[in-house]
């Protein structure tokens, strides 16, 4: 029985970059020792024709292409999940699907995976060249901060391009988490990991959708998941700032005591307060971000909707 490599490709918007995906992926089958490929495209609610490029290779070619559509735009972790619920391959791949993910990577994952015994291949980025400089820096900042205030290692330039045996999937797939930040699920559970290394590339067609401010938001959910960091340092903030008031209302107390009248400073008073006040909020903000991962937590609502599938 030929075994089978299932490829989950996130699609959003992707409707010029699908066939060429697809035909450069597809010039690698002679190098991958007779395995097959799985093809699992995820349509996350586009707005262009990306779903009927995808229909299209699947009516073409309806035994290795299948797709899923989502209902609306439920974003590339639930695109994951779902391509990874799916996949029925003997090894799993997940790659982006612009071709910033270099194709030509797979069979030397491959090879990793069964000359070398990785249970997980993946790819690292060596330069961020042609990123915008705010993005890039961002990006540094971000996994510098993460190595930090995580148990979980993370690697800076690590990609979500890899390759995995079944074992690795079924693993992923039993955390079920609604809140879900695959950087570090993937390096959550563990396995012996091998990562190639390789030079950043530009998109083959069209335009990310990624904005900073997405990025952005996607770096707290990052934090959120997988440290409480952020909840000790609210707490270290708080207990600073209560020690702090009971200095300066000491302080008050014996200028009364030794120097009488009445305690001047309006202006430093209100700053004081204000300043306070805004700790307080930031505190607060931090805590409300744990308690509103818990309370989608508990709803448990799915990840995602399905509208079509094939």
């Amino acid at each position: 029985m030929t075994k089978k490599i299932s490829i989950i490709v996130p699609c959003f918007n992707e409707q010029e970059t699908i066939p060429l995906f697809y035909q450069a992926v597809n010039a690698l089958i002679p190098q991958l020792r007779n395995y097959s490929l799985e093809y699992i495209f995820i349509d996350d609610g586009s707005s262009d024709n990306t779903l009927l490029e995808i229909q299209t290779l699947n009516e073409n070619d309806p035994q290795n292409v299948h797709f899923i559509s989502f209902s609306r735009n439920f974003g590339k972790e639930a695109a994951l999940y779902a391509g990874l619920q799916t996949a029925t391959g003997d090894l799993v791949a997940v790659m982006d699907v612009d071709l910033q993910d270099p194709p030509e990577q797979l069979p030397l994952m491959l090879s990793g995976i069964l000359d070398e015994d990785y249970e997980i291949v993946g790819t690292r980025r060596v330069n961020r060249k042609g990123e915008p400089p705010i993005r890039s820096l961002f990006s540094i900042l971000f996994y510098k901060l993460m190595s930090k205030i995580s148990d979980v290692p993370m690697i800076q330039g690590v990609r979500d391009y890899r390759l995995m045996t079944r074992k690795v999937v079924d693993s992923i797939l039993e955390m079920g988490e609604y809140n879900r930040f695959s950087k570090g699920i993937f390096n959550w559970i563990g396995f012996k990991t091998k990562y190639l290394e390789y030079e950043n590339r530009d998109r083959v067609a069209g335009n990310t959708s990624w904005s900073f401010w997405k990025l952005f938001r996607y770096s707290i959910e990052g934090i959120v998941n997988f440290s409480e960091i952020p909840l000790l340092i609210a707490s270290f903030a708080g207990f600073f700032t209560f020690a702090l008031s009971i200095f300066f209302m000491l302080f008050i107390i014996a200028r009364k005591i030794f120097y009488g009248g009445s305690v001047d400073g309006w202006a430093s008073l209100i700053t004081i307060m204000v300043g306070l006040g805004g700790l307080q909020l930031f505190c607060l903000g931090i805590v409300g971000k744990y308690i509103g991962n818990i309370y989608l937590e508990v709803k448990n609502r799915p990840l995602y909707i399905v509208k079509e599938k094939k």
